[in-house]
């Protein structure tokens, strides 16, 4: 590509001067990982092509893509490679298709009406419920409450549970890695009751220091909110390591699964979480709905969050008594159609497999991971992964001297390569990290080793196009 002619194509933005602290040592190595081959390959996803035999030398990326509407596109007279995943995903045939069936056959509000409409979007509303159940293994459906996203899901933990059990001198332990919509509320919280926030820091790797967490127990802890993969650094957390602790001191856990959830198998049962909350978005559902698990007798003991309809079990002038969980905390119309859709977002998840997902997820992190670690001057954020520590399909990296929002707006406008900039709503985080932000690149089953060679072509363009100003 000739170089005005990229000049020409890109738009008129200031070139922002890299953040000096943005330049860490780079990281530069060429990496040698270990390959990770996938036991089997689902002979289709929902797409039809059962028997085809071309399919079994296809990748699991490969298989799914034509469920994917949204990814057949140019952007900016270039093929769409969507690498943003991490910040939402896209919805296959089968969730457009579920939502626009219910507004267009039974759109109606949900639990008040007797008539059909009524009662066969109430059957699918609450189907949803007990698909989300099932998907994480919770023991029944009513440890479900819906909510708009997994930000108000942890709201809704703070404002009843937190307000209603923390005190003056009590203790919520964190990280520093967390998302900003897991730290929040626990100061507004905590400025109210009196409670401390305690934040564990990163080791020698990038990664929250376990021995760090494990001595930062106290008789006064109280909670746990803790991430269990991180959206920066793509590290697990050892969260069943971590319940155990709280269990020892008789404190309760809040897991923040909006970035396991879409990629593994989650059962909160064997985690044995107290909370858990995730959001549709990120798992090829609608936005605009998200869920708490709560454990059962927790919920039953947690006052309202919202007041309003649905939520009331009898309502006079002076008081009123409030529903069972999770009525008690679904005030007003809910997000039906978004409800119905994340369930058929479960089916198509379920029908592919999550173990298998995640095995193809595993082989597509090593791979990103190798092939940012061979671009010149690259600075890749958390652990370097090996037979024992895996990372999850995203990487956050800055490249020296060139600031990552630069790099992401001449990925898209010259390659049409989409990638994330900015903090990630985790600014503690990248403050602990010595940088302001950083760009992510992250993946999901429907993207394939073709898109990361894409990307990594695109990124050494870009970064030669910046590097012919000096």
């Amino acid at each position: 590509m000739m170089m005005d002619v990229m000049v020409f194509k890109l738009p008129s933005f200031k070139f922002l001067s890299p953040n000096s602290a943005a330049a860490r040592s780079p990281a530069i190595i060429r990496c040698s990982l270990p390959r990770f081959s996938l036991s089997s390959i689902p002979a289709l996803a929902t797409t039809g092509r059962e028997g085809d035999q071309t399919l079994s030398s296809l990748s699991l990326g490969h298989i799914t893509r034509p469920d994917f509407p949204i990814l057949h596109q140019e952007i900016n007279g270039s093929k769409l490679v969507y690498l943003d995943n991490a910040a939402t995903s896209q919805k296959p045939i089968s969730v457009l298709k579920a939502l626009q069936d219910y507004y267009e056959t039974y759109n109606s509000n949900v639990h008040r009406g007797i008539h059909y409409l009524s009662a066969k979007a109430t059957d699918e509303y609450e189907l949803a419920r007990k698909k989300v159940a099932a998907f994480i293994n919770a023991s029944e459906s009513r440890e479900i409450v819906f909510t708009r996203n997994a930000t108000e899901a942890i709201n809704l933990v703070a404002y009843s549970w937190g307000l209603a059990n923390l005190k003056l001198g009590d203790e919520v332990i964190l990280t520093v890695a967390e998302h900003h919509s897991a730290i929040v509320p626990w100061q507004i919280v905590a400025q109210r009751t009196g409670a401390i926030l305690k934040f564990v820091t990163l080791n020698e790797n990038d990664v929250p220091d376990m021995q760090n967490f494990k001595e930062i127990f106290s008789k006064n802890t109280k909670l746990v909110v803790v991430h269990h993969i991180s959206n920066v650094l793509a590290s697990f957390l050892p969260v069943e390591d971590i319940i155990q602790w709280a269990r020892d001191v008789g404190a309760k856990v809040l897991i923040d699964a909006c970035q396991s959830v879409p990629h593994m198998v989650v059962d909160v049962q064997q985690l044995d979480a107290d909370f858990l909350v995730a959001s549709s978005h990120k798992m090829c559902g609608p936005t605009g709905i998200g869920f708490l698990y709560g454990k059962s007798d927790l919920l039953s003991t947690m006052p309202p969050f919202l007041g309003g309809g649905e939520m009331i079990s009898d309502v006079f002038l002076d008081h009123s008594t409030y529903a069972d969980p999770p009525s008690r905390f679904e005030a007003g119309t809910p997000a039906i159609g978004e409800a119905i859709g994340l369930g058929a977002a479960i089916d198509y998840l379920s029908g592919i497999g999550m173990q298998k997902i995640h095995e193809y997820e595993v082989e597509l992190a090593n791979y990103l991971y190798e092939s940012l670690c061979a671009v010149p001057n690259v600075d890749i954020y958390g652990p370097k992964p090996s037979e024992t520590v895996h990372r999850a399909a995203l990487c956050s990296f800055n490249v020296e001297n060139i600031h990552p929002t630069d790099i992401a707006t001449f990925l898209d406008q010259q390659h049409g390569v989409a990638i994330r900039s900015g903090h990630h709503c985790a600014q503690p985080l990248h403050r602990h990290l010595g940088v302001n932000a950083s760009a992510r690149a992250s993946l999901y089953f429907y993207n394939t080793k073709e898109d990361v060679d894409a990307f990594i072509q695109a990124l050494n363009d870009t970064i030669s196009f910046f590097n012919s100003f000096k």
